[in-house]
């Protein structure tokens, strides 16, 4: 959950007592010059919004540090906006909790807030949740949106304060009610997950999504997207969903560039378009997206929407494993046990197919399998082949479960078993493999009606273990 520092001075001072012809530049100007505080604010504030005068933030903090000094709050308030930011003067954090505090005593609820975000991000300051918690209350009991949500996101985490997600979404829901785009956003993400001080409602989710999309939040717009995609409190849709990708996509939102990406793969919401699909796992992969990086790698190792080049595909794989994607490290290894686009390396395969196999990857434990089944890169070993055999095809991997009788039936690894041999040929079989099938029908010509019986309710055993949970 994301907390904001404000970093823009937006709104322009003016006293109440000012008349109409005191607004003009030249009167703030001369009232300045005269040593007034108020007039000093809004003359530092014209500096620094590019209001009435060229943008000039040392100007601004010119201006702004002689009203501070006389105790005007909001020159305070902005002083520290300028030291946080590095505005025309270097970023100094410690001198903008000096500004804010001062801000604080006058009881600004901006400056209790940007107090707030220093204790909470550790700047300039030991990083102290109490603390923050202590100033965000504050300026949330005054109404500050910002300090509301950041509060919120403080239950929500448990930080400095018990984690209360009931507590979260009050916050979140006063903050939102204000229109602060974090804290919409926030409750559209308490509603969609559900259990996180509110039940579970996408019709609600949707709600907020679209209240932080009116404001053009990329979060929000791809979360919304997430929605229509998966039928989740709306009719599923991909032709909106690509709308909501491509909205925070433009705006450089990686995940959604990713998405866009997969639809563009798979036809969905729009024609199949694979150099579409590259364009956009493009941009998401050199963000660093792990998953745009595997698909672009796949593209590239299928000729899809570009020439086939294996080495352009071991580019991207070895990116996305760096990140962890056990199906790249399973292609990665493909490519090696291959030699396509590298020197044929049974070790390398190995080396990878083992990282995927450790995250569970079905087929890299049935290529472990394989390699070992046939002595390449590793010492011909069938109790190890059986080992990842049986491991694959207990995930239901059709060609594991083929191997895995073939084993059984010729005493590979394992004593000679008929009736395994059988189970597992039999499962492969239901799921329409020619060759276990054919190797099934043999069995069933060897056993005894007896030990065809009990092989077939072994089958049916392995079959409600392992096959029914993959269906």
């Amino acid at each position: 959950m994301r907390l904001f520092l404000i970093v823009l001075l937006s709104l322009v001072f003016f006293s109440s007592t000012h008349s109409r012809a005191d607004t003009t530049t030249n009167n703030i100007i001369q009232k300045a010059e005269q040593g007034d505080a108020d007039a000093q604010f809004n003359l530092g504030a014209l500096y620094a919004s590019n209001h009435g005068v060229p943008q000039d933030y040392k100007k601004a903090r010119k201006w702004f540090l002689k009203a501070a000094e006389q105790g005007q709050a909001l020159a305070q308030y902005s002083l520290g906006i300028l030291y946080a930011n590095g505005l025309g003067v270097p970023q100094d954090y410690k001198k903008a909790r000096k500004w804010f505090l001062k801000a604080t005593k006058q009881e600004n609820a901006s400056a209790q807030n940007n107090l707030g975000n220093i204790y909470n991000k550790g700047q300039g300051v030991p990083q102290d949740y109490k603390e923050a918690s202590k100033w965000f209350f504050k300026a949330a009991k005054q109404g500050n949106a910002a300090a509301q949500n950041n509060l919120g996101a403080l239950y929500a985490n448990g930080q400095g304060v018990p984690q209360d997600y009931k507590e979260a979404s009050k916050w979140y829901l006063k903050a939102a009610e204000q229109g602060n785009i974090d804290a919409q956003y926030n409750l559209g993400i308490s509603y969609a997950n559900g259990g996180i001080g509110v039940a579970q409602d996408y019709k609600e989710a949707k709600k907020w999504f679209l209240k932080a999309t009116e404001q053009g939040y990329a979060n929000a717009q791809y979360n919304l997207g997430i929605l229509y995609a998966n039928g989740l409190g709306v009719p599923q849709d991909y032709k909106e969903a690509r709308k909501w990708f491509l909205k925070a996509a433009e705006q450089g939102y990686a995940n959604a560039q990713f998405n866009l990406g997969f639809l563009y793969v798979n036809g969905q919401g729009v024609p199949q378009d694979y150099k579409e699909a590259r364009k956009w796992f493009l941009k998401a992969a050199e963000q660093g997206n792990a998953l745009a990086q595997y698909n672009l790698g796949n593209l590239y190792n299928n000729g899809l929407g570009v020439p086939q080049d294996y080495k352009e595909a071991r580019k991207w794989y070895l990116k996305a494993v760096e990140q962890g994607i056990a199906e790249a490290q399973l292609n990665l290894g493909t490519l090696y046990h291959n030699g396509y686009g590298v020197p044929q390396d049974y070790k390398e395969a190995r080396k990878w197919y083992l990282k995927a196999a450790e995250q569970g990857q079905a087929l890299a434990k049935f290529n472990l399998g394989t390699l070992y089944a046939n002595g390449q890169g590793v010492p011909q070993d069938h109790k190890k082949a059986i080992k990842w055999y049986l491991k694959s095809a207990k995930q239901g991997n059709i060609e594991a479960q083929n191997n895995l009788g073939t084993l059984y039936a010729n005493g590979q690894g394992v004593p000679q078993n008929y009736k395994k041999a059988y189970a597992w040929f039999n499962i492969a079989a239901s799921k329409g493999s020619k060759e276990a099938i054919n190797n099934r029908n043999i069995l069933s010509s060897i056993l005894a009606p007896e030990a065809l019986s009990q092989a077939q309710a072994l089958s049916n055993k392995y079959f409600k273990l392992y096959v029914e949970p993959f269906q």
